[in-house]
């Protein structure tokens, strides 16, 4: 039951990451830990580097329900 709840959460996780960068909020781009990603990518890249992130958390979600391993 407790790997359900982390499968949830990290699903949650990935659509939080794919909202805040569609909708381009400052407070989630501009965040003081992803400086990095700003200075490589531009403000543009950034925002695709999450939405690909996101997508890339919620399908472990999703791997770690259907391989049973959140059970």
């Amino acid at each position: 039951m407790k790997d359900q709840y982390l499968a949830i959460f990290f699903i949650c996780g990935g659509l939080f990451s794919i909202f805040c960068a569609i909708m381009d909020y400052d407070w989630f781009i501009k965040h003081s830990k992803a400086w990095i990603f700003l200075k490589l990518f531009g403000r543009t890249g950034t925002r695709i580097f999450y939405v690909i992130l996101g997508i890339i958390v919620i399908m472990c979600g999703i791997m770690m329900i259907v391989t049973g391993k959140a059970s």
